[in-house]
């Protein structure tokens, strides 16, 4: 989220600055620099003209540029708020918030009630984590301007975030050549701190008179520099259908690319896991690629192996795979509505019995989210399997989610 870097003050605009004003708007940064760099050739000193120019760098994206410019603006004038402003828009859209908020700092002691200045000094300690903070400066520059939308979402951005998620959940799937098996589910994920947070959750299963169940724990460790370190394990009640124990641990880090251009940001995660079933033993590799794309669209490959080994065969590799590619439907306040369609080919689910052996599969399906408030969301998906020997899978699902 980068600084507003608009132009205070209601003073009348020279002709020059008129033009460069109106290419901006629409973006037509090579004019607007145009317009700039006439006036620069003719009075090389003109200071309103070098802070133009530090802008537009700033809103084309040349950030490096755009900071260079405005720290020479500022130290000449170290009272002029606009050129903290600047400085600190483009520190910002470097994501060097420490700095950017030394600059503002120093803005508000030169004008403690210019609103944008709270405003963007707001935006800097929310991306510091000082939430806290953050929530005072919005509030201040509402008090100061109250018909600011930009305050107003800022305000809104910083409300305290629910700390853990209750889901139930519920799944069928249907086989053409078994019974079928009916699951519940209830789990609790919690984010106690930035750096840490649990997971616990109940599985319950149902084959015909058959009833199975295990319960699931971890724990997450998480640094903004190194990514996210998950450990955790499973035990069950297991009949002869889900496997006995489990034993995981994951590594996942997301890097943040750009506002602009067509990919936004990625992240990769990878995961080991065993599963002792009571006549099997499986050992799955698992890598997952997502990409996010502009208004919202992620796609996500999904490489796994697996190592089977039965108790009359040796081991074997088997490898599958998945692709996903989620979209936005429909958003309209705190309501939204989001999809995903997905492919997968091979034996890619180890929860039961009857995914594991040697046959190969293709896997389609899609889903959809609808977030209804800020604290209650349900979901819904629906697959079909296709097997070797003429065997096929049919699944489908939902669960209701509260954040609190």
């Amino acid at each position: 989220m980068m600084f507003s870097a608009r132009i205070h003050g209601q003073e009348v605009a020279s002709d020059w600055q008129s033009d460069a004003r109106r290419f901006a708007e629409v973006q037509n940064w090579d004019a607007a620099m145009r317009v700039v760099d006439g006036v620069l050739r003719k009075a090389p000193q003109d200071v309103e003209a070098k802070t133009w120019r530090a802008r537009i760098l700033l809103w084309s994206g040349h950030i490096v540029e755009s900071e260079r410019e405005f720290r020479l603006l500022a130290r000449a004038a170290p009272q002029d708020p606009d050129l903290r402003l600047g400085l600190a828009s483009a520190l910002g859209r470097e994501e060097r918030w420490k700095e950017g908020l030394r600059e503002l700092d120093a803005a508000v002691e030169v004008d403690q009630k210019r609103a944008d200045l709270h405003a963007a000094r707001g935006r800097a300690l929310r991306a510091l984590g000082r939430m806290d903070d953050a929530r005072q400066e919005f509030v201040t520059a509402l008090q100061q301007e109250p018909a600011s939308e930009e305050s107003r979402a800022g305000l809104l951005s910083v409300r305290a975030e629910p700390k853990h998620e209750l889901r139930l959940g519920t799944d069928t799937n249907l086989f053409n050549f078994a019974g079928t098996y009916q699951g519940e589910w209830v789990s609790l994920t919690s984010h106690w701190k930035e750096h840490w947070g649990t997971s616990f959750a109940g599985n319950f299963y149902q084959r015909n008179a058959t009833i199975a169940g295990k319960f699931i724990a971890s724990a997450t460790g998480r640094s903004k520099r190194w990514g996210g370190l998950t450990l955790g394990g499973a035990s069950a009640h297991d009949v002869g259908i889900i496997p006995e124990t489990e034993a995981f641990y994951s590594y996942d880090r997301g890097w943040r690319i750009g506002e602009s251009g067509f990919l936004r940001g990625a992240g990769a995660a990878l995961e080991e896991r065993w599963y002792w079933f009571t006549a099997a033993r499986i050992l799955t590799l698992n890598g997952t690629a997502t990409f996010y794309l502009p208004r919202e669209w992620t796609w996500s490959l999904s490489l796994l192996g697996a190592r089977s080994r039965f108790s009359s065969t040796a081991a074997e590799w088997r490898p599958s795979g998945t692709t996903r590619l989620g979209f936005p439907l429909a958003a309209r306040g705190e309501r939204r509505l989001s999809g995903n369609v997905f492919f997968a080919a091979g034996t890619e689910n180890f929860a039961i019995v009857d995914q594991v052996g040697r046959f190969s599969a293709q896997s389609y399906g899609g889903g959809f989210k609808f977030q209804f408030t800020r604290r209650q969301d349900v979901t819904a998906y629906a697959a079909y399997q296709k097997r070797t020997q003429d065997r096929t899978q049919t699944s489908f699902g939902f669960s209701y989610g509260i954040h609190f």
